[in-house]
Parts: C-alpha cells; structure tokens; sequence
C-alpha cells in the first residue's frame, strides 16, 4: 500500500501558496516590491500547474488595429496555436486572440481592487479579435466564434469582514455587465467566488485549501472554454507597410 496521501499533496500546495503570499505582505515594506512579489507567487503557480497548451505572464494585449490594453498582473494565454509572442527587456505583448484569461493580483480584496480589476478586464475584453475558417482535409470549418475570456482578482487577505458579504457582492455589481465582469477570484486566507452562468449569479465558497480550489476550478473553466480560434496574422501584417 502507497505512503502517499492525496488530501495532504493537495493541502500542502495550497499551504504553500498562503505561506509565500504571507511572507510577501509582511517582509516587503515597498508597495512596488511587494506586488511584483505577489504576483510572483500566482504566476509561478500557474506555470507550474497549468496544462502545457497554456502559458501565463505578466502582459500588455494588443488587437491587429494597433490598441493595446493596460498592462495586465496575469495573462493565461495559448503557446500551443498563437504564431507570436512579443517579448523584449522583460516586456511580454500578446495578440488579443490568444487569450484565455486575465487576474490582477493584490494584496487584499476591497472596492478599489475590485473597481480597478473590473477596468483590466474590460481594457482587454473590448479588443478586436479576429477568427478564421479552418481549412481542413476535406473543406473548411467555419470561423469559430470567438471563446470568451475569463476576468479575476487573486489576494491573499480581504478588507472586509466578512470576506463574502454584501460589500463584495456590491464592489462585483452583481455580474451585471459582461464587459468588465469578474468570473472567479480567490482570497487565499478565505477562499473564493465564482460567476454561475446557469444561475446567473456568484457563489462563494469559504474554502480552507482555497489556492488549490482556484487552481482546479480555473482548469475546468479553461477546458470548457475550448480552444482559440484561428488568428487572422494577415491583419497583424498590414502594420509592415504604415
């Protein structure tokens, strides 16, 4: 019989992830240390985690017109499709199309983090994004609709207490409007919500293991998103000539 646990591989990975979050937020005294730290810590663990078809950077997005988003905390993104990645002096842009989700990382959870994470999303959710029909042995595939990208907010610790209160739900507007909605955050010293579409409403989970609970639920999330679709790189071309 194996000495391996499960429940205690997966409690410790969550238990990792509070304890260099914690570590972050009480040894970095500057605000800028401290949130490139922190978002050291989510990145890493999605790199780690996350299945090899998606990367995850901190990222600028662009669309084949030429806007670029503000520059985004998480980006989870296709390497497996996309036929470039911008990268230079540590800076990453990515063509809009290739995105799969965004999270902006803070500290603690609050109206302001959450107003600021919902004007992220929205700077890359309202990008173009181009889609081509696929051409295959025996014909072509119609473009595939255009997947939609996942929005969220990843603290450690909340301002509110309780953390899953009337507060938040307001900060979220209720997941009133699909531009800036946030579909899942996760507040590792209490757990996490995530946008219902069946109920058309949020849940809230107050999750012991909440950083392993996060990781799993985004992988469903992302599986049931499908693929990318195919990128019109003719678009992001026309560019050579102006």
């Amino acid at each position: 019989m194996s000495d391996w646990s499960l429940p205690v591989l997966l409690a410790n990975l969550h238990d990792d992830i509070q304890r260099r979050l914690q570590i972050t937020r009480q040894s970095f005294a500057h605000p800028g240390a401290k949130g490139d730290a922190s978002e050291g810590v989510w990145l890493e663990m999605l790199k780690t985690y996350l299945p090899e078809r998606y990367r995850a950077d901190k990222a600028f997005v662009v669309d084949s017109k030429g806007v670029f988003s503000e520059q985004i905390d998480v980006v989870v993104y296709d390497r497996q499709y996309s036929p470039f990645i911008f990268q230079y002096q540590g800076q990453t842009i990515i063509p809009a199309e290739s995105v799969y989700a965004i999270f902006e990382a803070k500290q603690a959870i609050n109206a302001n983090h959450v107003a600021y994470a919902r004007k992220k999303v929205a700077s890359v959710r309202k990008l173009h994004r181009t889609s081509l029909p696929i051409p295959y042995a025996k014909g072509i595939y119609p473009a595939k609709p255009l997947i939609p990208i996942l929005g969220g907010i990843l603290t450690f610790e909340s301002d509110w207490t309780p953390c899953f209160g009337d507060p938040l739900w307001n900060a979220l507007g209720n997941g009133s409007t699909e531009e800036d909605r946030l579909d899942i955050g996760c507040v590792t010293a209490h757990g996490l919500f995530v946008w219902e579409q069946q109920s058309n409403k949020y849940g809230f989970t107050n999750e012991g293991k909440s950083a392993t609970a996060f990781l799993f639920k985004l992988i469903s999330m992302l599986q049931f998103s499908g693929t990318v679709p195919m990128i019109d790189i003719s678009a992001y071309a026309e560019w050579l000539t102006k």
